[in-house]
């Protein structure tokens, strides 16, 4: 039934693409501090992160009003942005697409823009439906539903972040690359919370090693054993470790590190942040936890899959980095002596430098 669905939508979306294309406007949009705008990013937490840098710039720089609809997945990470006016949690399926030209014109939108690297499905029906003067985005095959595009860069050669602040040349701003950076602003009430909870596991502030053993998927699960050798030779320098992990991962959690050394479960994403946000490095096998760590220039250590895919890893912007990477389908073939040669001289590096 799942395929079915997914052929019928295929074929509507060509159609769309066929029948409904869009005048394109070759001139300059006129976007200035009296514009609305609707960002539209889907899916996941490390998505919506790579978008905040050009949204954060087109605010500072144009001064319009900024809407961002956004998923249930990832929606609290545009929440407290204060580059943002409004969050606006998309609802899935036909009604929640149907819903676009409503918030169009309650908010007066003039112009909507795609953040996502690629086609989205969804969003190319909200495009396609949507009854407003220009829709922006990367160039890609769903090209026809937008009035203006601007060339998407290699993803080979290109971060994620470089590919997204692209759209800056279509608000005619400019910007410094080595100032731009990944915005996310946890609740007071939740980085008090975990400022509070990090001193406590490290009254003596030592050097703060975190180690997030958990990711999107069990593939990305180095395995207890390679955990708890890594913890045995970190703990050989005057450092505090402390251990992340989900819900799903505990029991894991559990055998790699005594209780004192495990951060508190938490499902409130706020306060995980707000402690990574404390570290002075990390360790993780995670692609959305490193855009965390980034905000604060934490130095990140990554074990990395890159598997069947030749795009770039999706690394922290602007910060200190070094990983493992296998082109294997899970981390299970990277041993611990891998880790080890790598690891060793990025943490001396930083431990020296603290």
């Amino acid at each position: 039934m799942k395929k079915i669905e997914i052929l019928l939508r295929n074929i509507l979306l060509k159609l769309l693409l066929l029948f409904n294309p869009v005048k394109k406007d070759f001139t300059k949009p006129v976007i200035n501090s009296h514009s609305n705008l609707l960002f539209i990013r889907l899916n996941r937490i490390g998505d919506a992160l790579v978008t905040t840098p050009l949204i954060y710039e087109i605010k500072k720089q144009i001064g319009c009003k900024v809407y961002v609809l956004a998923d249930k997945k990832n929606h609290f990470i545009f929440r407290n942005n204060p580059s943002i006016d409004e969050v606006i949690i998309f609802d899935k399926g036909i009604k929640g697409i149907l819903n676009i030209n409503k918030i169009i014109k309650e908010k007066n939108i003039n112009a909507l823009i795609d953040l996502h690297d690629d086609v989205s499905t969804t969003v190319s029906f909200i495009t396609a439906l949507a009854r407003v003067q220009y829709k922006f985005a990367l160039r890609k095959a769903s090209a026809s539903l937008y009035t203006n595009l601007v060339d998407r860069l290699d993803s080979q050669n290109n971060h994620v972040i470089d590919r997204v602040m692209q759209m800056a040349s279509l608000f005619n701003i400019t910007f410094n690359r080595n100032e731009i950076a990944v915005k996310y602003f946890p609740s007071e009430k939740e980085s008090q919370i975990a400022k509070k909870q990090i001193e406590f596991m490290n009254p003596a502030k030592k050097f703060l090693v975190g180690i997030n053993i958990s990711a999107g998927s069990e593939a990305r699960f180095w395995g207890v054993e390679n955990y708890t050798n890594l913890l045995k030779f970190i703990s050989k320098y005057d450092v505090k470790i402390v251990i992340f992990s989900s819900k799903l991962d505990e029991h894991f959690a559990k055998q790699i590190a005594d209780e004192n050394d495990l951060y508190p479960l938490t499902e409130n994403f706020d306060n995980f942040a707000a402690a990574i946000m404390n570290l002075n490095f990390l360790i993780t096998p995670d692609t959305s936890v490193v855009h965390i760590a980034s905000i604060k220039n934490i130095p990140v250590f990554g074990l990395y899959v890159k598997y069947k895919t030749s795009d770039m890893i999706w690394s922290p912007y602007n910060t200190d980095f070094d990983c493992v990477l296998t082109e294997e389908s899970n981390l299970k073939n990277i041993t611990s002596d891998e880790v080890k040669i790598k690891l060793i001289p990025f943490l001396e590096k930083h431990i020296n430098a603290k």
